[in-house]
């Protein structure tokens, strides 16, 4: 049936019924007309042609984005209630479900209907809409709920939306409401820094308050105020408090002298226990981080270490390199952590170290069974191969056809014959959901076939599947990579292992931040490396292009291989965290063995970039199918500019 046929026909019934939901008289129209219709109906909603857009819409109920049509319709028309519940209801499964019911309820709020808004919610991320939830209980009658809720989320470091308002005033009307809360709230805010918040919740105190709030300001703006004596001749829980803080943060600018002052006045603090506790592993883990060699000690002294002062402690021990140090601070671990690699493997480096030869050989190897940074290192220790696990997903026809044919799926096979990928991606993490291990592996295979390299490393990732290396570590470019990587005297695998890392050859990813491409770089360092290779720099959109961002990212990466000396651990570093920061953190005396030196980067994101990097590129070795790269020929020690 053409369609001005539909049209005609649906439009008449629509204006005889004034129906939104009609009883199809049609014959079902293949799914191409029906993709022609679905456009149309698209203009009609652009133009705001209401009666036209029902009567076309009907026809293609059967249609994989039908719901897409009547969310974009219902989104206008939140005052439809009757039509707004019954897809809220009809539709729950769909991507578009939550995207309406979010609307709907700020449409409730907005008209205070606060009943209704009560039981249309679902539990959400979205503070405003928890605000006007708690809000919308306290208008209903269960007032203490209310409160309860309004106590927690009033203890925030952060800003709230202006939804909280009403909920925050009554709030501080309660008798649950006291100075305690404020000065709470004010220490939260200023851990964060968020300077309006703290000058708000400043004016909330009393006028003594409000002159200790001005000077834990100074303090922590300018902790150097910690050595006048002047400032502290009170002796009040307070003081002590803005002092123990003004000494944690002197600590990473005059460590001697934050410690003089700690030590020789802690004693004397009238402020509670947990202060001093918290300044005392504040001091030690900012030892730790400046690679102090006092470090070990003091964490070895904070009472009621946690998980981060306990790790510090290995690390401290391990930059030491006292291994009896480090046996004692293995030691202390719980047995699950204990049981991680890497802790396994700095288990099987002291036993080592200590001559209990047998005993270390005996983790290296069960250590070399696994795909992994210490799975490899033990491997070149024992001087053994390394173990791949490469056991890729098989999927039958059948099975591929079942995932398709599920609504969700049909639906994004729609968006991508629209060429709209952007819609057809956010679909397929709704479609993915549900769906148990065996079908989420058969999907990331159907990602892996449409060349969604990220989705569909990350679908695979989500069904907890780990052994099929073509699909979690995709070749892809690979000319312009071997080409680069000769240039460069880069070994092709390194640079895979940094696209994989980086984008997971994804050559349209964008960070939150304007990193761009498969290498993740930042315009301002691209548009150097064109300077530098004397090419026109032709704008920040070149960067999604596989050819220029490998030859960009190459390039640059060769440069901080130069700069630190053919050490590939520090450029690694230095490309994750910045060259200046990677700078810092070596060594100033002798020179480091690798592991050590990556193992005791004090920034726990850049420490997992390089054990991943430097892991992939290995895997990535396999892949090219060659054999020659060894980790340990790539972690040559490390010594100081």
């Amino acid at each position: 049936m053409a369609v001005n046929t539909i049209y005609k026909a649906t439009l008449v019934a629509v204006a005889a019924a004034g129906l939104f939901f009609l009883a199809t008289w049609l014959p079902d129209p293949s799914v191409d007309e029906q993709r022609t219709v679905f456009l149309r109906a698209e203009k009609m909603l652009e133009q705001g042609d209401d009666t036209a857009f029902l009567a076309v819409a009907e026809s293609l109920k059967d249609y994989p984005l039908y719901p897409y049509l009547q969310y974009e319709w219902l989104k206008k028309h939140l005052q439809k209630t009757d039509k707004v519940t019954e897809f809220l209801a009809q539709y729950d499964k769909t991507r578009y479900a939550p995207l309406l019911r979010a609307k709907w309820l700020d449409h409730l709020a907005k008209h205070e209907r606060w009943q209704e808004f009560v039981g249309a919610y679902q539990g959400t991320e979205n503070l405003a809409r928890e605000c006007h939830y708690y809000w919308a209980l306290h208008e209903i009658g269960e007032k203490q709920r209310a409160l309860d809720e309004a106590k927690r989320l009033w203890l925030s470091g952060d800003n709230r939306p202006q939804t909280c308002d009403p909920l925050f005033a009554e709030f501080m009307r309660s008798p649950a409401f006291n100075q305690d809360l404020i000065w709470q709230r004010f220490e939260l805010a200023i851990d964060q820094e968020n300077w309006p918040l703290v000058e708000y919740i400043r004016r909330l105190l009393d006028e003594p308050g409000q002159k200790m709030a001005d000077l834990w300001v100074q303090v922590h703006k300018k902790p150097l105020l910690v050595k006048d004596s002047g400032l502290w001749i009170s002796n009040d829980a307070l003081t002590g408090q803005i002092f123990a803080e003004g000494v944690a943060r002197l600590a990473f600018l005059d460590t001697d002298t934050a410690l003089q002052l700690w030590d020789g006045r802690k004693q004397y603090l009238t402020t509670d226990k947990q202060v001093i506790d918290k300044t005392d592993k504040k001091l030690a883990l900012a030892l730790y981080s400046r690679r102090d060699s006092r470090a070990y000690r003091r964490l070895q002294q904070v009472r009621a270490p946690d998980d981060k002062v306990r790790e510090a402690r290995i690390r401290a021990a391990l930059l030491e390199q006292d291994w009896q140090h480090v046996s004692d601070a293995l030691a202390a671990l719980p047995w699950a952590q204990l049981q991680e690699p890497a802790w396994q493997y700095w288990r099987a480096r002291m036993l080592a170290a200590t001559g209990k030869s047998q005993e270390a050989q005996t983790l290296y190897l069960k250590l070399a069974e696994d795909r992994n940074f210490y799975g490899f290192l033990a491997a070149d220790y024992l001087g053994n191969g390394y173990t791949m696990g490469d056991k890729p997903v098989t999927v039958t026809d059948g099975q591929r056809e079942s995932v398709l044919g599920l609504p969700e799926f049909k639906a994004i096979q729609e968006w991508r014959l629209l060429k709209r990928d952007g819609e057809a991606r956010r679909q397929w993490w709704t479609a993915v959901e549900s769906l148990d291990q065996e079908r989420l592996m058969v999907a990331a295979k159907v990602a892996q076939e449409w060349q969604w390299q990220q989705i569909a490393i990350m679908t695979l990732v989500k069904a907890d599947y780990w052994d099929d290396l073509s699909l979690r570590f995709p070749l892809l470019y690979v000319p312009e990579v071997q080409s680069n990587a000769q240039q460069r005297g880069l070994p092709a695998a390194l640079i895979f292992g940094l696209m994989r890392q980086e984008s997971m050859l994804d050559s349209q990813a964008l960070s939150p931040v304007g990193a761009k491409g498969l290498l993740q770089l930042m315009p301002d360092t691209a548009q150097e490396m064109a300077a530098k290779l004397a090419e026109v720099w032709h704008g920040e959109a070149q960067l999604f292009k596989p050819e220029v961002n490998i030859r960009y990212g190459s390039y640059y990466f060769a440069e901080l291989l130069r700069r630190f000396h053919g050490q590939v651990a520090v450029a690694a570093a230095a490309y994750n965290a910045g060259p200046n920061r990677a700078a810092k953190w070596l060594p100033t005396s002798g020179a480091l063995p690798a592991d050590i030196w990556i193992e005791t980067i004090p920034y726990k994101e850049t420490r997992k970039y390089v054990t991943s990097v430097l892991s992939y590129t290995i895997i990535y070795q396999q892949r090219l199918q060659s054999d020659g790269l060894k980790l340990a020929a790539m972690l040559t020690d490390v010594a100081g500019n």
